[in-house]
């Protein structure tokens, strides 16, 4: 039997910010839970901490002097090999829910299926922060929007996607790509934005006395985001089976002020270090305790469900070592 592999990402949440990381801010119970009945990675890095190079680190397997990507905005070849060519030649249905920003032709603009490197399903824009107000193409040109939180509604389709999978004899792969929390940060749902008024906040120690008002002014907002997510990750959990690879990771981090510092792109832990949980089917090991980059992801979710790698891929395939059969 193939597993089938759920992977899902947010957009700038940086390790620190999680219950199991030790934040005293923030409530992630369904993250804190996919650690422990699965695989922790503390030191997964974002190799090329900002959207485009590390989205097509991520699809390709490659680092950004090979695949070009090397800033926002810029295109992925439509020829680059990617995960999903390799999981639909194993005989996989490949999807692929919510933000691209790896076409580069305009963050509102139609990507046709011969630019989507490999994925059938498709419910996605190039990119919006907007996502109260948040739009996607299907299978033609016609711009369809979200109702709501885009976070929820994604989340929905996703688990539609999965049930509708289970009546057919084919393993899937899915990709689920969440918005939030990248600002702007005072925009999540009203609820989770309430835990957070008047909140007294820990704000870490390497936030300088001239940044704390900024950090203050954002802080609520981008734990209020990551609160939300953490529902939408629980609801998202508990639609899957025994036979699942389930991922939940990000993109890159955010600074919010540390060092006197915003947003990402910067070489600090606050940039670069990402929440990365993997829940296997069977065994694997508690915590993979060394460097696990961007372009290790592909190969390794390959290897997992015994999939050749394709050599154009760059990055390690570990899943002998997260299986516990053989050392880093």
């Amino acid at each position: 039997m193939k597993y089938n592999v759920v992977f899902v990402f947010s957009d700038q949440h940086r390790l620190q910010a999680t219950g199991y990381a030790g934040d005293p801010n923030v409530n992630t119970p369904n993250m804190d839970r996919l650690r422990e009945i699965g695989t922790d990675f503390p030191y997964a890095i974002s190799n090329c901490p900002v959207c485009s190079p590390n989205r097509a680190s991520l699809i390709t397997g490659q680092y950004p002097l090979t695949h070009r990507v090397v800033f926002n905005d810029v295109t992925l070849s439509p020829n680059a090999t990617s995960i999903a060519h390799a999981f639909k030649n194993a005989g996989y249905d490949t999807a692929y829910i919510g933000k691209w920003h790896l076409n580069g032709k305009g963050r509102s603009s139609y990507i046709p299926p011969e630019e989507r490197l490999g994925f059938n399903f498709w419910r996605v824009l190039e990119c919006t922060h907007n996502y109260n107000n948040s739009f996607y193409y299907a299978d033609d040109d016609v711009k369809r929007k979200w109702e709501g939180y885009d976070v929820f509604a994604q989340t929905d389709c996703a688990i539609e996607y999965i049930n509708e999978q289970r009546k057919k004899d084919k393993p899937f792969f899915l990709m689920l790509s969440w918005g939030p929390p990248h600002d702007p940060y005072n925009i999540a749902p009203g609820k989770y934005r309430e835990r957070f008024k008047d909140k007294e906040l820990e704000i870490r120690p390497n936030v300088p006395v001239y940044t704390k008002p900024y950090v203050l002014r954002n802080l609520p907002g981008y734990y209020a985001h990551i609160e939300a997510i953490d529902d939408a990750l629980g609801k998202l959990m508990d639609a899957n089976d025994e036979n699942t690879i389930f991922v939940y990771t990000s993109d890159h981090g955010d600074m919010l002020g540390s060092q006197g510092l915003g947003k990402k792109q910067k070489p600090y832990d606050e940039s670069i270090r990402i929440p990365f949980l993997m829940k296997l089917p069977g065994e694997s090991i508690k915590s993979f305790d060394e460097i696990f980059n961007t372009p290790d992801i592909a190969p390794t979710l390959l290897g997992l469900c015994g999939i050749d790698v394709p050599d154009t891929m760059e990055g390690r395939d570990l899943s002998e070592v997260i299986r516990g059969k053989k050392k880093a």
